[in-house]
């Protein structure tokens, strides 16, 4: 009787662990039992995984090329305790706005004591939580003034195209009326001397009568 309620356990706890499987393995990683090892893959924040089996216990994402991950990776990961991060050469600027968010989130921050800047210079070495939040949107304002600056170059471009294109048009216009003037003082001309020739046959023809 005990041999079968020890088979019966067995059983059970075999079910628990096939139920706990992931749902979906990202074919860039390998899933074992809660556990998405998506390690050392040469992995970057555009060949990451989109998304992780929402069961996911455990993820190794270090020894990878991460710079930063999506906003919203980690959130729907409700069971997730713990994210391997270490070996990553993070950029902080502001796409690792939403890291630092959930790394201080987290209850167990000894976990991520080597996730560190690895640039801009600056910040080199800091660990992403510890980093205040004004320095990385210092970082981000530089990308907006570019941005902006861009935007403004190219809309003086499109605006002095466009006075060009006007210009040309002007001219155009002008030119064309000049040469209409010019047809109708030639026409005015040419009907004016048939007209003088007309009278100078009549005259003739009058006086040769006489």
């Amino acid at each position: 009787m005990k041999s079968y309620a020890f088979l019966l356990h067995l059983l059970c706890v075999d079910l628990h662990a096939t139920l706990a499987l992931p749902k979906w393995c990202p074919h860039q990683c390998f899933c074992s039992k809660g556990t998405i090892d998506c390690s050392s893959r040469s992995l970057t924040a555009k060949t990451l995984p989109v998304g992780f089996p929402v069961n996911a216990l455990e993820l190794r994402l270090n020894d990878n090329k991460l710079t930063s991950v999506p906003s919203g990776l980690f959130d729907r990961l409700d069971e997730l305790r713990a994210v391997s991060l270490e070996g990553n050469p993070w950029t902080c600027d502001c796409e690792i706005l939403y890291l630092r968010a959930w790394l201080m989130k987290q209850e167990n921050r000894t976990l991520y004591k080597t996730v560190a800047c690895n640039s801009p210079d600056r910040l080199k070495g800091r660990l992403v939580m510890y980093l205040a939040e004004d320095e990385v949107q210092s970082t981000c304002q530089y990308g907006y003034c570019d941005v902006a600056l861009v935007s403004q170059v190219i809309l003086f471009v499109l605006i002095a195209v466009q006075a060009a294109l006007l210009l040309l048009v002007i001219l155009f216009l002008r030119r064309f009326q000049k040469i209409s003037s010019e047809a109708k003082s030639t026409e005015r001309e040419t009907l004016h001397g048939e007209s003088s020739n007309i009278l100078y046959a009549q005259i003739k023809e009058r006086a040769s009568r006489h």
